[in-house]
């Protein structure tokens, strides 16, 4: 086996770690490690993120289901216009350089950070119901989709 390949698996194997710790950060793991350090190009690192956090997302989804912590409803809306998001943002980057792609995997990693500096607004711990009208949730997994598929990040 090939060092790349054995650095780029005990990694990865990190990266799945700290998703478990963490509860979120894939793509922003992922992204760099196959791009920098497994040599994949950009667009073939963002895919593949897009997969490992997939897989990851639906094992998560079924401890949360059985906790009866998910609105089904709302979940498929916002997944159904994710996934048009998301194949709308893939074809996007299809015609965008790597470089350039980088350079937005770039800019979602800070607009992340400082949502995660920034905090929660319910920071009591309390679940709160929210009601969100069906335009909102629309227009919401359409953007989170685009940004997805555009440079592999943005979903959490």
């Amino acid at each position: 086996m090939e060092i790349t390949t054995i650095v780029v698996v005990a990694l990865a194997v990190l990266v799945g770690l700290s998703l478990g710790l963490l509860g979120g950060g894939g793509s922003i793991l992922v992204v760099p490690l196959l791009t920098y350090i497994g040599g994949l190009d950009p667009r073939e690192a963002i895919a593949t993120s897009l997969f490992v956090v997939g897989a990851t997302s639906l094992v998560s989804l079924i401890g949360h289901a059985r906790k009866g912590n998910v609105r089904w409803r709302t979940g498929l809306i916002f997944g159904a216009a994710g996934m048009v998001g998301a194949f709308l943002g893939g074809l996007a980057g299809g015609y965008i350089p790597g470089t350039l792609l980088m350079i937005a995997f770039a800019l979602m990693m800070i607009a992340t950070a400082g949502a995660m500096i920034k905090g929660r607004k319910d920071r009591d711990g309390q679940s709160q119901t929210h009601h969100h009208p069906l335009w909102r949730i629309l227009l919401d997994g359409l953007v989170v989709g685009a940004a997805t598929g555009l440079v592999g990040a943005g979903g959490g």
